[in-house]
């Protein structure tokens, strides 16, 4: 980096605020963010290690990607103790088990947005954590199969803030339910602030959706792909201000996710291993504040990851995000 020995001819770079350096480096892929940034100098070191990078904590892709569920759960661990409880929205596929939801309920107060698709989470747990993520304004709980009418009256009843649900399902989840009538009853009683709606694939009548419409007045987009026995042409009429996507639909169900997954290989050479970097000065090194998060005392090398490129998305389902703090 050097010194600014003419501040009219050079940058520097490293005395910007750690905050501004946060907004700069969301932008960079997760992989540099993690592995080349700590390496530049000092100060972006403690930038990456701290909490101006993770207030959005977006690893979706990444985690789509793993084969070995634990190392989801090191990753999530290891970002939102960074964060330091100020990340506001928190993107993951698969959460592997329930104690990983218990963390983000205890490390993440300040969260407005959960993404937690494909996750193994139950009814119980998310009845105990509920409580404890009551700024909660979005909520993606979609293919979570543990989980049913019990979850969503617990997070309903928790979040009352709740203004978007996306609980899209795929064919195969549900091929041992026969309705889930007890869901949408579920919405209707517990989330009347409803704006943005998700339900594709539920197997609902139209019956259970006007239940929804009935008590959740605020709505403005409603989801019901795949949704067959719904009848769309009904609700159109009753609700000439709502927009209604399905259910009726040509293309395949999430056709990109099941093909990523067939493409999967063993064999991929972007694994990267994490190494520790030894600074004499002691001002930072890569892992000197992560072991303590793990609970079976393992070190970063351990933690494998694979990229397959893409960054901090910015998609957030049309939502206003509130000012940095």
């Amino acid at each position: 980096m050097g010194e600014c020995e003419d501040a009219e001819e050079y940058r520097c770079w490293e005395e910007l605020l750690p905050d501004a350096l946060g907004l700069i480096f969301r932008n960079l892929p997760l992989q540099e963010v993690l592995t080349v940034l700590p390496r530049v100098c000092k100060s972006w070191g403690r930038v990456v290690a701290g909490p101006y990078c993770w207030q959005e904590i977006d690893i979706e892709e990444w985690s789509q990607q793993q084969s070995k569920p634990e190392q989801i759960g090191r990753m999530v661990e290891l970002l939102v103790g960074r964060s330091g409880g100020s990340c506001r929205r928190i993107s993951v596929s698969g959460l592997p088990c329930d104690p990983l939801l218990s963390f983000i309920g205890d490390h993440a107060l300040a969260l407005r947005a959960l993404e937690i698709p494909r996750s193994e989470i139950s009814d119980s747990i998310v009845e105990t954590v509920a409580p404890r993520l009551s700024n909660v304004t979005f909520l993606d709980i979609s293919s979570c199969t543990k989980i049913g009418a019990r979850a969503l009256e617990a997070f309903g009843n928790h979040c009352k803030s709740l203004v978007g649900l996306r609980r899209v399902m795929h064919p195969i989840d549900l091929v041992d339910k026969e309705c889930q009538h007890d869901e949408a009853h579920a919405i209707a009683c517990s989330m009347p602030k409803l704006r943005h709606l998700e339900m594709g694939y539920m197997l609902i009548t139209t019956e259970a959706v006007a239940e929804i419409l009935g008590q959740c007045r605020e709505l403005k987009f409603l989801d019901l792909r795949g949704c067959w026995a719904v009848d769309d042409k009904f609700l159109r009429e009753r609700h000439p201000g709502l927009r209604v996507l399905g259910p009726r639909v040509e293309d395949c169900y999430e056709n990109s996710y099941w093909e990523e997954c067939s493409d999967y290989s063993d064999d991929d050479s972007s694994i990267y291993s994490w190494e520790f970097m030894d600074d004499a000065d002691g001002y930072y090194t890569v892992g000197s504040d992560d072991e303590a998060i793990w609970d079976d005392g393992q070190g970063l090398e351990n933690l494998e990851v694979r990229f397959y490129g893409g960054g901090f998305s910015e998609s957030f389902a049309g939502f206003d995000w509130p000012p940095s703090p």
